[in-house]
């Protein structure tokens, strides 16, 4: 019996029979291990006559197939013949290299491995001759199947398979790409390796130039949707395209006419949406879907609607970002708003309304697609807001650093001040300008977890890491809101990834990373100096890696990163070491000596989700995993010592003083792959684990509604629910406006132009000046001017001269307004001061906020 046997489908390749099998026939094989079976599509050209030629002078088979042609019913046709126990399918144009057979089959032959794919994508392959079109699809089609199954060229036409695998295949599979249904049908059981090949393109291949065809590449993408677990819909595409233009034909008309009786943006959008949604599901439920028809389930009504939250809360984004941001016309801007709800409906629709039900694919598959469309929405949902969303009044304070750029700053490092201002210089002073950065430390993160979680455990697990990373809500929110912690998260990630590399994958350059890293780190924000007591016990703890103590490696990486932060160290210098003395006593707390414990858990389940704390407390059991092996529990070390170091920390500074509710949320990222790893186990786990896994999906779909909802509602409003949440702290872009006119007033009766101080410490201030568009800017201050203390308006604006140039106060509360504070008596510093006044701010007859504001007649200054 043959040990392998050639598979060659042809269709018309009669020019490239004789070289073909002259080049199989060199090799240095004995003619007994193996065959070669040549399946022609009926060709017309003689190249079946070739074949017969070739039979009677080696170990050459014809068969010849009357039914409809197909490269994947040929390859299958040819392996249901073959004697051998290894099958090799390879192209008939000349373009796998004969002489890469031996190669190939070797892995399978000694038992390695189950699939050896000849690649064109990996160290020492490579392709010549190929059109820039076909490079371009082809790198594009692998690229698309990379998540799913885990190697470099999947569309390889040039591989190797036990031939037991050939009955794996599940029976709808065509077209040419047959390697991608064998990885997909042994998902997760299979063996792969990848060996080199250069591949030539020919001139005469009928199968790979059809490739170059639409028809080939539509059908891949849908096989490739199927295997993912996504329904195609089912019959005549025009059938399900006069759906679709009905449905956006409603939403159009239906969103036009409400919009043109006046009703609000949100109110027209959401009425429209929902009325075209309804008829496209109803039509698409028992028409196109064919396998669920009738299927009208609860549940699956359920999640149809989940799907339409998800698309309608995307959709009021684009919409605000059309109208307000690039000032289209609503009549242009639902036309793209609809086109984007299409394709969220479309996809969740195929994937979660209605999923594949038969041969679906495995667990493991299923969350990875699940993670793909999590992350992908996640982000979008950021980036599309990002830049409509009013700024918080932290935001807003981080971008007056920007304004003042230095060394450092009085309560935080200055890495926040840099994003910001290399964001705005690129995008101008707008909420996308300053948020960018901060988006893009999001998307660094993502990446440093994903190769943190990869190197734990594996690329699933990987996956999963970052999809929790992307929808926990203190993550997503450092994604998005400029702050501090931006920066500060993508610096942990890095600084955890190299730490990994180089304490339990021992590679000597990754101190080189780490050193800078945590030189950023620390120049984002002072916590992340934590995890430098957490690799020192690690070190001890350790044996395999107390030889570092040893090397000077991690002594230059802290005087690397001790360089990097030297900019913190000159300001401090400068400045009497006022940010460290500063941040010091934050150490300690707030000053209220009360125990805290216990807020701190309830701040870790609003930054964490209860879920996420739970499934974090199992992580932290050390009977979670129970792999004994060496290489596990140095990886339960690492994440359990730079997780409790760490949450120590915190939890002791909460027996005696609170703490800042956010203070916790990065030490997590060390924990997260072990989390995401737990989601992934279908055995093996302890009853609270299997609780905490069947929590996650919920859960996952609460938190991404609630940030859509919130950003929806902030940004466009929800008919029916007021503003009154927001009405202090926020729409400053509304309340400017208003001190705005309220500055024209004064000048106007007075002559003169006032003095604006915002009384609070800089929440008042650093919002009115970023929303401050008027022709001539306005003079504002905080309420430093009176004694209090105003963070970094103590340096910028340390001193005032008495004036009789009139004070207008703004506070956020009335009580910031009154005659005495705790410490100060306002009235006494200023000339002639009047009542606390009010301004009510609307929007669409709905209440935004109001405006308290005092004004003077002059200023006595400090000690009067």
């Amino acid at each position: 019996m043959a040990q392998v046997s050639i598979v060659i489908p042809t269709l018309n390749e009669a020019d490239n029979i004789d070289p073909l099998l002259t080049g199989l026939n060199e090799l240095d094989l004995p003619a007994e291990d193996f065959e070669i079976i040549v399946v022609d599509d009926n060709s017309s050209d003689g190249t079946p006559a070739k074949v017969r030629a070739w039979e009677k002078r080696a170990n050459v088979r014809l068969i010849e197939r009357r039914e409809k042609p197909g490269l994947t019913r040929s390859i299958l046709a040819g392996a249901t013949a073959a004697r051998g126990n290894i099958i090799v399918v390879m192209d008939a144009g000349l373009s796998h290299p004969p002489e890469r057979l031996p190669a190939l089959i070797a892995p399978i032959l000694d038992g390695s491995c189950d699939i050896a794919i000849g690649s064109r994508y990996v160290a020492g392959g490579s392709t010549e001759g190929e059109p820039l079109p076909r490079r371009w699809l082809s790198r594009l089609a692998n690229w698309l199947a990379r998540p799913l199954c885990d190697v470099n060229d999947a569309t390889s036409g040039y591989f190797a398979f036990r031939r037991e695998l050939a009955a794996t295949i599940a029976e709808p599979a065509h077209g040419h790409e047959l390697l991608l249904e064998l990885l997909m049908a042994g998902q997760g059981k299979l063996r792969v390796v990848e060996v080199p090949i250069r591949f030539h393109h020919g001139t005469h291949r009928t199968h790979g130039t059809s490739r170059l065809s639409a028809r080939p590449q539509w059908a891949y993408l849908q096989r490739l949707m199927t295997l993912a677990g996504g329904t195609v819909p089912a019959g005549a595409a025009s059938r399900f395209a006069a759906v679709g233009l009905l449905s956006v034909a409603i939403d159009a008309l239906l969103f036009q006419f409400l919009m043109s009786r006046g009703s609000g943006l949100a109110l027209a959008h959401i009425t429209s949406f929902f009325t075209a949604a309804a008829v496209n599901y109803s039509l698409h439920s028992g028409r196109s879907f064919r396998d669920h028809a009738g299927d009208l389930r609860w549940n699956r009504l359920g999640r149809a609607l989940t799907i339409g939250m998800f698309a309608l809360l995307m959709r009021g984004g684009v919409l605000a970002l059309l109208i307000d941001g690039w000032h289209l016309s609503p009549f242009l801007a639902i036309f793209p708003a609809i086109a984007a709800t299409a394709v969220i409906n479309y996809f969740g629709t195929a994937f979660y309304v209605f999923p594949v039900s038969v041969n679906p694919p495995s667990p493991e598959v299923r969350w990875r697609v699940a993670s793909i469309g999590i992350v992908a929405f996640a982000v979008l949902l950021r980036l599309i807001y990002l830049g409509t969303a009013e700024l918080i009044p932290d935001e807003a304070y981080y971008w007056t650093y920007a304004e003042h750029m230095d060394l450092s700053f009085y309560d935080h490092p200055p890495m926040v001040a840099w994003l910001i201002w290399l964001g705005t210089a690129i995008f101008g002073n707008s909420e996308f300008g300053v948020r960018i950065g901060s988006f893009c430390c999001g998307l660094i993160t993502m990446a440093y977890l994903y190769a943190l979680a990869r190197n734990l455990y594996d690329k699933s697990t990987a996956m999963r890491a970052v999809m929790l990373l992307a929808v926990l809500p203190f993550y997503f929110a450092t994604g998005m809101v400029a702050t501090a912690d931006a920066p500060l998260v993508a610096a942990w990630a890095a600084t955890l990834y190299y730490m990994e590399r180089a304490l339990i994958a021992d590679e000597r350059s990754a101190w080189l990373g780490m050193g800078i890293a945590f030189g950023l780190g620390i120049l984002s924000k002072y916590t992340l100096g934590l995890l430098g007591p957490a690799a020192l016990l690690f070190v001890i703890l350790d044996p395999a890696s107390r030889r570092w103590l040893r090397r000077p490696h991690a002594y230059l990486a802290a005087a690397l990163a001790l360089l990097l932060f030297s900019p913190v160290i000159i300001w401090n210098f400068q400045h009497d070491w006022a940010s460290i003395t500063f941040q010091s006593s934050r150490v300690q707390g707030v000053g209220d000596n009360k125990f805290s414990v216990h807020e701190l858990f309830l701040h870790l389940m609003v930054l964490l989700t209860p879920v996420g704390l739970l499934a974090a407390a199992v992580a932290l059991w050390p009977r979670t995993e129970r792999d004994s092996s060496t290489c596990a529990r140095r990886r339960r070390l690492f994440v359990g010592v730079f997780t409790g170091v760490p949450l120590s920390v915190f939890l002791i500074l909460s027996i005696f003083d609170s703490q800042r509710f956010h203070w916790a949320g990065p030490l997590w990222l060390a924990m997260l792959p072990t989390m995401a790893w737990m989601m992934g186990q279908a055995d093996d786990l302890s009853a609270t684990a299997r609780r905490v896994k069947a929590a996650w999906k919920p859960t996952i779909m609460i938190c991404l509604l609630l940030y859509g909802l919130v950003l929806h509602y902030v940004v466009l409003g929800i008919p029916g629910i007021p503003y009154k949440f927001l009405s202090e702290r926020y729409f400053w872009r509304e309340a400017t406006s208003e001190v705005e006119q309220i500055v024209a007033e004064v000048r106007q009766q007075t002559g003169q132009k006032p003095i604006v101080v915002g009384m609070s410490k800089w929440s008042v201030a650093a919002p009115l000046s970023f929303y401050n568009r008027g022709d001539e800017p306005m003079e504002i201050r905080s309420r430093n001017m009176f004694g209090d203390s105003g963070a970094m308006y103590d340096f910028w604006y340390p001193s005032e001269s008495p004036t009789t140039r009139p004070i207008i106060m703004v506070g956020i509360w009335r009580r910031d307004l009154e005659h005495t504070t705790k410490i100060h008596d306002i009235d006494r510093m200023l000339l002639q001061p009047g009542p606390i006044q009010e301004r009510v701010v609307m929007r669409e007859g709905k209440l935004l906020r109001q405006v308290h504001y005092r004004i003077a007649r002059g200023y006595l200054g400090k000690n009067p």
